[in-house]
């Protein structure tokens, strides 16, 4: 079994900075993508940032240029700054990770969400 850990989330007022954290801890061998997504009230969960093992990331266009995803593999640790936040940036925020296990079995693990909350 996995566990993903999000911590960093929490009130802020627009313009301002959260950095949230997700740490995978258990049963892995690698893993390959580890990103972030988020849902708010009323809609469908989507993909903020992701980044590969190698470092390549990816964005949603609409947090381009004012987030930053990055990633400590020797932790196992995904991180995500947010900075210039936007009250349509309030949401649930959720860790996923793409592991493959000691037996080299691959299985995707979400964590159980932080709450982002932009005040305007």
């Amino acid at each position: 079994q996995v566990q993903l850990v999000e911590s960093g989330g929490g009130l802020v007022q627009a313009g301002g900075s959260l950095r949230l954290s997700c740490a995978a801890s258990g049963s892995i061998f690698s893993i390959h993508s580890m990103g972030w997504y988020r849902q708010a009230p009323g809609e469908q969960r989507e993909l903020v940032a992701d980044v590969t093992t190698g470092g390549i990331t990816n964005y949603a266009d609409s947090v381009k240029g004012r987030f930053t995803i990055s990633r400590d593999n020797a932790k196992n640790t995904v991180y995500l700054q947010m900075n210039s936040l936007e009250p349509e940036d309030t949401a649930v925020y959720y860790c996923n990770a793409d592991v493959i296990d000691p037996g080299y079995y691959g299985m995707d693990y979400w964590g159980k969400g932080t709450l982002v909350t932009v005040s305007s």
